[in-house]
């Protein structure tokens, strides 16, 4: 991924930030702009029925008596009839909106962390430049920069203002985090990737939803910085406080947590990974825009609020065969082990793999009429991120209807995914304890052939 290459020189220098900028507060509160005061309030913006004149591309605005910049998308075939998500791309420290907006040697993949592929033209996106490649946000001058650009679009293009987003990595994560601080009633939800309080916090009481994804290794900010700004929202939004369980270094995978007893609509999560100072690591190592988990994860949180979830894949053909009834083990013909949901944990997210069959409850699985394959009652086999591609991990997941959720029995022993037309299989070919499964186009091989029982 060599967009990140550039960050490491400029982004080390962050860790210095931390002690003269956590002390920092933003000016101005949560009064904002006079259309952040009534966000909660209304749908959509002055901008919805307009002919827009805003065009995608490098725009500037005047902001605290500063010139300031940002590069719009808009989404192609714009409806000025409908009311988009609105969705805030900050960059790391060093970084530039350039960075974010072209997705670096990654493209269109990593374009916005990746969100802009996962949103397939359902969303407004923004990428500001940080003053001196940062966001120190002196004063609150870059809060209010947001507050600004924010006025400037609603007035010209429809919003919906129930879904307006924002995240960012390392300083772009410190920044997404001053601003659930300062506009926790004007952002719906703020995904902080390897964040630090670098920023600020002004306000910092009122409830968010809040996704905080941070390497159990990170050299730049410890994963201490992560846990502490994530513990803000855990207390904001009620949540009952836990220790969330963490991958241990050298597994090279990653645990995401959602916190239970949040107020309703105030979801907190968690997502550590066996890693270092990156907002796209890949299990088994390394990083990518194009095969990381974190975009998907961040996609799934976000669009969970307005009531749609992601866009679900491709449907495919009613089931050739009735599926199976009745609690069993899933057994693979190759392995001659067991579907199984690593480390018997019922958090969501949890990789499906293959182990030495037991009949213990995290292999016990329940298909329903509603083509589900159910485990510990509530949680179904789930497709990442609702993927299609070849090679989309499989996980569990609250049980949500979503056509990732379903699968197709068939006579030959495979089980197909209904939103992606593809076969459950082993990754790499592997049948070891511990592989892990995925979906790929339906070849036959044993190792994606399956028995009940």
């Amino acid at each position: 991924m060599t967009v990140r290459r550039t960050m490491f020189g400029p982004i080390a220098a962050a860790a210095l930030l931390v002690v003269a900028v956590a002390g920092a507060t933003v000016a101005g509160g949560a009064g904002g702009t006079a259309s952040a005061a009534t966000a909660g309030a209304a749908a959509a913006t002055a901008g919805c029925g307009k002919s827009p004149t805003l065009t995608s591309g490098q725009r500037s605005i005047q902001s605290g008596g500063q010139n300031r910049s940002f590069i719009l998308r808009i989404p192609d075939g714009y409806d000025r009839n409908h009311a988009y998500r609105l969705i805030f791309g900050f960059h790391w420290n060093g970084g530039t909106a350039n960075d974010v907006d072209s997705g670096g040697a990654d493209r269109d993949a990593w374009s916005y962390y990746g969100l802009r592929a996962q949103a397939n033209n359902s969303a407004i996106f923004v990428a500001p430049q940080g003053n001196g490649n940062g966001w120190a946000n002196p004063g609150g001058q870059d809060v209010a920069f947001v507050d600004d650009m924010m006025r400037l679009i609603e007035a010209d293009l429809c919003v919906d203002t129930t879904q307006r987003f924002a995240l960012g990595f390392s300083y772009g994560g410190g920044m997404s985090y001053a601003l659930a601080c300062a506009r926790a009633s004007v952002f719906r939800a703020v995904a902080v990737y390897s964040g630090g309080q670098l920023s600020g916090c002004s306000g910092g009481t009122q409830p968010i939803a809040y996704l905080g994804i941070h390497g159990i290794g990170d050299p730049v900010l410890n994963v201490s910085a992560g846990r502490s700004l994530r513990d803000t929202f855990v207390r904001n939004n009620g949540c009952t406080a836990q220790s969330p369980p963490e991958p241990r270094a050298g597994s090279l995978t990653h645990v995401t947590t959602a916190y239970s007893g949040c107020r309703s609509g105030y979801p907190v999560v968690w997502a550590a990974f066996d890693g270092g100072h990156t907002p796209g690591p890949v299990d088994g190592g390394g990083d990518s825009g194009v095969r990381t988990w974190t975009k998907t994860e961040t996609w799934r949180f976000f669009t969970q609020f307005d009531g749609s979830g992601p866009t679900p894949g491709p449907t495919t053909a009613p089931p050739t065969t009735p599926p199976p009834s009745g609690a069993s083990v899933v057994r693979n013909v190759s392995a001659n082990r067991c579907l199984d949901v690593n480390g018997a944990t019922q958090t969501n997210g949890a990789a499906a793999i293959v182990w030495d069959c037991h009949g213990q409850s995290n292999q016990s699985w329940t298909s329903t009429a509603a083509q589900e394959l159910r485990v510990f009652g509530g949680k179904c086999l789930d497709v990442n991120g609702a993927g299609t591609a070849n090679g989309s991990a499989v996980i569990i997941w609250d049980c949500n209807g979503q056509s990732n959720q379903q699968w197709r029995f068939n006579a030959d022993g495979t089980i197909v995914g209904v939103g992606s037309g593809r076969c459950l299989g082993l990754t790499g070919g592997g049948t070891a304890n511990g592989t892990r499964t995925e979906i790929r186009d339906c070849t036959g091989a044993a190792g994606q052939r399956w028995s009940r029982g």
